[in-house]
């Protein structure tokens, strides 16, 4: 992996962006205190970069409690190889106070510690392998730890938010930002 991506790709600033970009690279410069190397390269496109934000907000208000989308991201991020995101989330679930035991399994694509967190993991893999068509035994599974049909909709909701992020990532080559090095 690359520490600056390569061409036709570049690491945009507020000025150098596409007008219609910059306000949601300063958006996120605000919420983050700097601005992610993945955002400036996303910006080379307004219409992704706010796809991304716009699916990843909506994301976060689904009534999947925060672990439970932290496990769709990370299982999204790991089998995509996203690098960028895998220490991006393993500093949120960080953050959330997640299990070290969880995080470990989740970046090593292992069974999860805790039963309902690895229901979302398999159903979130069942969507993808079976491009949505999961059968009717998987879905009713992740149904069976207490989640709903709703909930199986947030599931797609937030691996089209984050399939988004993790293949232009690695389109893109974005770089691992300095604040994230120690979640890497």
């Amino acid at each position: 992996m690359r520490s600056v991506p390569t061409a036709p790709f570049v690491l945009h600033t507020p000025d150098t962006a596409p007008p219609a970009a910059r306000r949601a690279m300063e958006g996120a410069t605000r919420a983050l205190g700097y601005l992610p190397g993945a955002v400036a390269l996303m910006a080379e496109s307004p219409q992704a970069l706010d796809g991304f934000l716009k699916l990843s907000a909506l994301f976060e208000s689904t009534e999947l409690d925060p672990l439970a989308r932290e496990t769709v991201i990370m299982t999204i991020a790991t089998r995509n190889a996203c690098h960028l995101c895998v220490a991006m989330h393993t500093r949120k679930l960080t953050a959330l106070d997640a299990d070290p035991e969880l995080i470990t399994a989740l970046r090593e694509q292992h069974t999860l510690p805790e039963p309902r967190l690895d229901a979302v993991r398999t159903f979130t893999l069942a969507v993808l392998d079976h491009a949505g068509a999961v059968p009717a035994e998987q879905l009713q599974s992740f149904l069976d730890h207490g989640f709903t049909p709703r909930n199986a909709l947030d599931v797609v909701l937030g691996i089209g938010a984050y399939t988004l992020s993790t293949l232009a990532n690695r389109l893109t080559d974005a770089p691992l930002d300095p604040a994230l090095t120690s979640y890497a």
